[in-house]
């Protein structure tokens, strides 16, 4: 039997480094996906980066905007553990450096959920095609910290997260007292635009200069 491999590590491993970056793939995706279509067109050479590998590609089964079952609170419960447990440790490997935690389509849900969980938190979230994970009738949590700078990204016509789904989670985002920005692009696809690119490297410049997120990118 043969063990699935860890997570990705990229970027700086030294002194050099300025900022870290949590960044978790999507469902059917991998932290090399990530690389070659995220991360490589960042130019972020001062960023150490980590992604965590979902276990058999996704981090839960179900569908993020249907109702949560129990099978589905347990594996999202699991996925959560994971990821507290890649943030941990890139918080052990580069102590005292800011973190901005990221992720695209599944794994923005799940960053979404990592943060409403109260867990420890990141200097900044990146929520790249997002949503809650569930609907509002699950009683889902609400322990985001206040003036926790967020963006999230969507499509207008999106096929995994719906409009009405990424505005659910800017109206949770909203009421936990997240600092955000939220942008919805008509007709874009299932994918990361350049506008997104823009965005998430002027946050991890700001991270890295010890700025709180300005997310003024342009639209």
């Amino acid at each position: 039997m043969t063990s699935e491999p860890g997570p990705l590590r990229i970027g700086p491993t030294g002194p050099s480094a300025k900022a870290l970056c949590v960044f978790v793939h999507g469902r059917g995706q991998t932290p090399e996906d990530m690389e070659a279509h995220v991360l490589a067109r960042l130019g972020a050479d001062d960023i150490a980066f980590v992604l965590p590998r979902a276990p058999k590609g996704a981090w839960y089964q179900a569908r993020a905007v249907d109702p949560l079952t129990p099978v589905a609170r347990a594996e999202l419960a699991t996925a959560l553990d994971h990821l507290a447990a890649a943030v941990a440790a890139a918080r052990s490997a580069y102590p005292g450096l800011p973190l901005l935690l990221a992720g695209f389509s599944q794994g923005a849900c799940l960053a979404i959920e990592y943060v409403c969980a109260g867990l420890p938190a990141p200097e900044a979230l990146a929520a790249l095609t997002g949503c809650r994970v569930g609907v509002p009738a699950d009683g889902r949590a609400r322990g985001a910290p206040r003036g926790l700078p967020v963006y999230l990204s969507g499509a207008d016509a999106d096929p995994w997260i719906p409009a009405e789904a990424a505005a659910d989670a800017i109206g949770s985002l909203a009421g936990q007292g997240a600092v955000l920005r939220a942008d919805l692009f008509p007709g874009r696809p299932h994918e990361v635009s350049d506008t997104e690119i823009a965005m998430l490297r002027g946050m991890l410049d700001d991270v890295a200069a010890g700025r709180t997120p300005r997310m003024e990118a342009p639209r």
